[in-house]
């Protein structure tokens, strides 16, 4: 069923922007809106009712995932063009879009098929309306995260069996997502980072067929997709009996990621909970060594706003998800991450990843 609360209030903001509709060519904008699932699509949101457009390949999924929109199947033709054409047709005057998704070759596109009379007039640029009101997840979207989220942890406390000394780091991911898949996940946020010994300095060190070292650290940085929304989490476990340093960098991340955690409430700015975790580094003197912002929101995307990092001003609002995710990266040496999700709520957060952030020695 079109969740017609959220169709209200992008007609709403769409009204205000000075539209009389609204073209949606962003996928997880469409599911938002209708919970189409495809690869293709193109919406128009006209006052609490949304028309879909979609090719043949879509017709039975379409009308088995979508309940309360018209659909429109389109054929030798764009398919934003032929939302648009039709929105004319229906007698709309102007039209948003969203500038960050459509680039000014498509635009111009666009523009083209349209009369010429009406060609400068019709667009009208509305960049992330419906991003931004995904920010903030209602109910069901928190549910459904929670669950992926708790399946993130059950897989994190699976996969540390594979997690042994010469084990290529692509086969550690290799099981980390067979089980996933086994367990429901449609599939993984994103690519797995398994990383360990001096690629753990690697913030973002997608698996590779490096073997896993005898005695360091190893970074599990994943994520899996259930029912159309995203989790995410880090932990970081060491192999082998620690060297000098590397205990305290460890306390020292948890530290900052727990500042972090404390810092979050609906009212504050993205900008102080990255001030939080990074004034926590800076105190222990490892400032330098976190290149990368606190966290980002999570939903549909594995990345959605807000941001938290420097000059994000930006309030966190109940309702958001986001993440919690400092680290310290010494090349050639090794790097240590900690992440959690959280729900923001008016006095706080809530942990959607609560799995053991303690010291893992394997």
């Amino acid at each position: 069923m079109v969740p017609i609360g959220r169709v209200k209030r992008v007609a709403a903001a769409v009204k205000r922007g000075g539209a009389d509709a609204l073209l949606v060519t962003q996928m997880a904008d469409v599911r938002y809106l209708t919970g189409f699932t495809g690869s293709s699509a193109a919406l128009i949101v006209r006052g609490s009712k949304v028309t879909l457009f979609i090719d043949g390949r879509y017709t039975t999924q379409a009308q088995q995932e979508v309940d309360g929109a018209e659909i429109v199947i389109v054929a030798d033709k764009s398919l934003s063009l032929a939302a648009c054409e039709w929105s004319v047709s229906q007698g709309v005057a102007k039209c948003g879009f969203d500038a960050g998704a459509i680039t000014v070759a498509g635009l111009e596109a666009l523009k083209a098929g349209l009369p010429a009379k009406i060609r400068k007039s019709f667009f009208v640029p509305m960049t992330g309306l419906v991003a931004g009101l995904r920010e903030v997840k209602d109910e069901v979207e928190q549910d459904k995260m929670r669950a992926a989220a708790a399946l993130g942890c059950k897989l994190f406390d699976q996969v540390l069996e594979h997690v042994v000394p010469g084990a290529p780091e692509m086969e550690v991911a290799m099981a980390l997502e067979y089980m996933a898949r086994l367990a429901g996940a449609e599939s993984m946020s994103f690519a797995s980072i398994v990383a360990g010994g001096e690629r753990s300095a690697l913030p973002h060190g997608k698996a590779t067929t490096a073997k896993l070292p005898k005695r360091g650290f190893v970074v599990l940085d994943f994520g899996v997709v259930l029912d159309g929304y995203c989790s995410d989490m880090t932990r970081t476990v060491h192999m082998g009996p620690a060297r000098r340093g590397e205990f305290d960098a460890y306390e020292a991340v948890l530290a900052a990621q727990m500042a972090g955690l404390a810092a979050v409430r609906a009212g504050v700015t993205a900008e102080s909970v990255d001030a939080a975790t990074r004034g926590s580094l800076e105190a222990a003197g490892l400032a330098e060594w976190f290149t990368h912002s606190t966290g980002h929101g999570v939903g549909i995307e594995i990345h959605e706003s807000p941001r938290l990092g420097k000059k994000q001003e930006s309030k966190l609002k109940a309702g958001m998800i986001v993440t919690i995710e400092p680290g310290v990266y010494f090349p050639g040496k090794y790097g240590i991450r900690i992440e959690d999700t959280v729900l923001v709520t008016a006095e706080g957060c809530e942990i959607l990843t609560p799995t053991t952030k303690a010291w893992i020695e394997l």
